[in-house]
């Protein structure tokens, strides 16, 4: 029997985990998943609806807690501190030790803060969004709190703003870029969402972003400053900066593993020490042409079926399939498939709105071939999601 042990159960790891069980039976292979977060396995993208009282925590649960017992799929609950390569064992928090086959570090990502002043006076009332704890914290400040400020202009950044106005506290939105979310959104698409916001009492700062943090007697966020010198008070600071790959444990271990922005993996998700492959938001994958990074939950996914597939020493070559991301924020329904930014000079674009409540954007690089789409509505359908971008993009073009 071999042991298959997954640090992480995130989407990557349980994706993994059920792979494994899926090709290999209780008496071929042990299955041990560990995490320091949860005891069971939750969908990160519903976070805010945990917030918002709209699901209960149970809720964000996508699997009955026995089907990992019927799956004979073992939970351990701590924290891995090292890894011995060669004796081919992980040491948890708690000193005891597992000894695997094979081993796939899962850990996920984890929320970026950046050098603002005044950040190491901060003990209280900045939160992130990313975790179960983050939640927790949240809930906790939330009774305390009237003035909010966020930070970051992107979908975790959104969502927070959203829950917040939920529990009617006054929110300003800092984005330093000229429009929200240009990795994603054009500047019509920005301006369409942007005012959506703004419909909903959303204070928002274009090319503004934190200079100096204040803190009160206690240490809580009181009020920050801004780099064009406006004092916002709050005593909740969301910051939704991006993440990094979680991977400053690894600097410890017996065993050393090569890390830059994050694990660097093969395209079979091997990392450079025998038996130990990586994957989801902590891994970079580094093939003949580049190295990059996927954090991004539909990828990560993907990740944990090709990681397993590779333990199991299947063939496995990944490619970075076509980007598809889809997403909700207020009213509005997202949805964004293929390349949307960092494409070729001259590349045709079109922007149309038909029905008047649906924005649309396509660019083409021919009259036949579509390179990408996005679709943004919120007349209360599911018409954004059902649109064929082909089919659609010709008629508005």
């Amino acid at each position: 029997m071999q042991t298959f042990v997954i640090v992480g159960n995130g989407v990557a790891g349980i994706e993994a985990a059920f792979t494994i069980r899926k090709s290999r039976s209780p008496r071929e292979a042990r299955i041990v998943v560990i995490s320091d977060e949860t005891d069971y396995f939750f969908s990160r993208t519903a976070l805010m609806y945990a917030y918002m009282d709209m699901m209960q925590r149970r809720d964000l649960e996508p699997y009955e807690r026995g089907f990992y017992d019927a799956q004979r799929i073992e939970r351990v609950r701590g924290r891995v501190v090292d890894i011995d390569g060669k004796a081919h064992t992980v040491t948890l928090n708690n000193g005891e030790s597992l000894k695997y086959d094979k081993l796939l570090l899962a850990t996920g990502a984890r929320p970026r803060n950046f050098g603002w002043g005044g950040l190491d006076d901060v003990k209280d009332g900045l939160v992130h969004f990313v975790s179960m704890a983050n939640l927790d914290n949240c809930e906790r400040l939330t009774p305390s709190t009237k003035q909010a400020v966020v930070v970051g202009g992107g979908l975790i950044g959104i969502e927070l703003v959203e829950c917040l106005l939920h529990h009617k506290i006054q929110v300003t939105f800092l984005i330093r870029e000229p429009w929200y979310w240009p990795i994603a959104l054009g500047p019509e698409e920005a301006q369409f969402v942007a005012q959506h916001m703004k419909d909903h009492g959303v204070d928002i700062r274009l090319e503004e972003e934190i200079k100096t943090i204040e803190v009160d007697a206690s240490g809580r966020v009181s009020a920050l400053v801004t780099n064009k010198d406006n004092r916002l008070p709050c005593q909740m600071l969301g910051v939704a900066v991006g993440v990094g790959a979680e991977t400053d444990w690894l600097k410890s271990c017996t065993t050393p593993i090569k890390t830059n922005r994050g694990i660097c993996v093969n395209t079979a998700f091997a990392t450079d020490v025998e038996d130990v492959f990586a994957a989801g938001d902590c891994c970079e994958i580094v093939d003949e042409h580049e190295s990059y990074t996927e954090t991004i939950w539909y990828s990560a996914k993907l990740h944990g079926q090709e990681a397993a597939n590779a333990m199991m020493d299947l063939p496995v070559h990944y490619k970075r399939p076509l980007f598809y991301n889809s997403s909700k924020f207020f009213e509005i329904e997202y949805t964004t498939v293929g390349k949307v930014v960092n494409l070729p000079d001259g590349t045709p674009r079109c922007t149309a709105n038909t029905p008047p409540r649906i924005s649309a954007k396509g660019s083409c690089i021919s009259t036949a071939k579509w390179w990408a789409s996005t679709c943004l509505a919120h007349d209360g359908t599911i018409r954004s999601r059902e649109m064929d971008s082909r089919r659609s993009f010709s008629r508005f073009c």
